[in-house]
């Protein structure tokens, strides 16, 4: 019991451990695909639309300074009136894009750089206007020579500082999808530590539960041998006598039983032999009970050893035997069994270095002349073997004078 309680507790615990581990391997994977996903969104949302915001405003920044260089060469109103209207057009473009980069947050780095572009802003836009008051003066190679010396620098500059934040951008963009694919390994090995732990917890557990249960059900195997061999004893200690394991009275009258039946329903003869040890009390008294006992183990064996295999033979209690003979033809097989009985109890045995004489009464009933049941048969046996008892007992056991 206590072994069996102490697996229990030792698969139990196992079994808690188990579920831990598929429990936080299955959090652990939701917080890191989680983070994963935060990270990409970071990505993708964010960087990536601001990248894309900075490209779009150096394209407008440049298509402004373009526009206001070709308004500079034209010589036509309504050419240069179409510049000009290009040139407002690029520059609303370089504000929007300004304005959703700030609405989209800015760090405190990217902050800085934001407000030193706006001061740059501010420069351009007040060269430009300076530039198209010249235009408009008709003072062409002044505005030429500011948009060369003054407008153009400037505009390179911001254009500079657009470049650097699009490469901060793209800098970041890549510590992002670095952190990404860290994250996944960490996820991948953290998950695969996890699965690998479980399975190998699982597969112990599968084989400790295997292993109990193998030497459970070979303790129950043995115990069940045990219990059929122990109902196997009880069987034979009920139905066979202990000592010479000879059929006990309860069997014996059970095969009479049986046997009364067959010849009954067939019409045939059963005979029965009663057998009585003479002088066996003596051989107890002045010998001892051990060479008594010797004694009724060598008669049972010879019994045995001298009936036909469809015959049996039974201990009926202290010196007292019965044999059942199937299938006899009269009264003078029944004469014959019991003259062979009495001539294999008559050879000479020694028990302990001490020669002692068997002698026995023998007395005989056959079915159906001396009885039709088996309590009728027992007595009609027993009385002539009483007969026999009661004369000379060496001339009556020569003669067998059962009638």
């Amino acid at each position: 019991m206590p072994r069996q309680r102490a697996f229990s507790l030792t698969t139990g615990t196992a079994f808690v451990v188990l579920i831990a581990l598929i429990c936080g391997l299955t959090l652990n994977g939701l917080l890191q695909l989680q983070a994963l996903g935060s990270q990409i969104r970071t990505v993708v949302e964010l960087h990536n639309r601001k990248i894309n915001i900075i490209t779009q405003t150096q394209v407008a920044a440049h298509l402004r300074t373009d526009s206001l260089f070709r308004m500079a060469l034209a010589n036509d109103p309504f050419e240069r009136d179409a510049y000009f209207h290009e040139f407002n057009r690029a520059g609303f473009l370089v504000g929007s894009g300004r304005n959703a980069l700030r609405q989209m947050g800015l760090s405190a780095a990217e902050q800085r750089s934001f407000d030193a572009q706006t001061r740059l802003v501010n420069n351009i836009e007040s060269t430009q206007a300076q530039v198209i008051d010249l235009l408009n003066a008709e003072r062409s190679a002044d505005a030429h020579r500011l948009l060369v010396q003054e407008a153009i620098p400037i505009q390179e500059a911001f254009n500079q500082q657009l470049a650097d934040m699009r490469n901060l951008y793209l800098q970041d963009n890549l510590s992002a999808q670095q952190l990404a694919q860290k994250t996944y390994q960490n996820t991948f090995l953290f998950t695969l530590v996890f699965g690998i732990s479980a399975i190998a917890l699982a597969l112990l557990i599968a084989w400790r539960t295997l292993r109990a249960a193998s030497l459970k059900s070979r303790l129950i195997r043995e115990q069940m041998a045990a219990l059929e061999h122990s109902r196997a004893a009880l069987r034979e200690e009920a139905t066979h006598d202990p000592l010479t394991g000879l059929a006990n009275r309860r069997l014996f009258y059970d095969r009479l039983h049986q046997v009364v039946r067959h010849a009954h329903r067939y019409g045939g003869k059963v005979g029965i032999l009663y057998v009585d040890l003479d002088r066996f009390k003596d051989i107890n008294d002045r010998l001892g009970h051990h060479v008594g006992d010797a004694v009724l183990t060598e008669v049972a064996k010879r019994l045995t050893v001298n009936i036909r295999d469809s015959d049996s033979v039974a201990r009926l209690g202290g010196d007292e035997f019965v044999m059942l003979l199937e299938a006899v033809q009269g009264r003078q097989d029944c004469i014959a069994a019991a003259h062979k009985i009495e001539q294999a109890l008559n050879a000479n045995t020694h028990f302990y270095g001490l020669d002692v004489e068997i002698a026995a009464s023998i007395g005989h009933a056959l079915y159906p002349d001396d009885g039709t049941d088996e309590d009728a048969l027992i007595r009609a046996a027993d009385a002539a073997m009483y007969r026999v008892k009661s004369g000379s007992e060496s001339a009556q056991q020569h003669r067998l004078p059962f009638q």
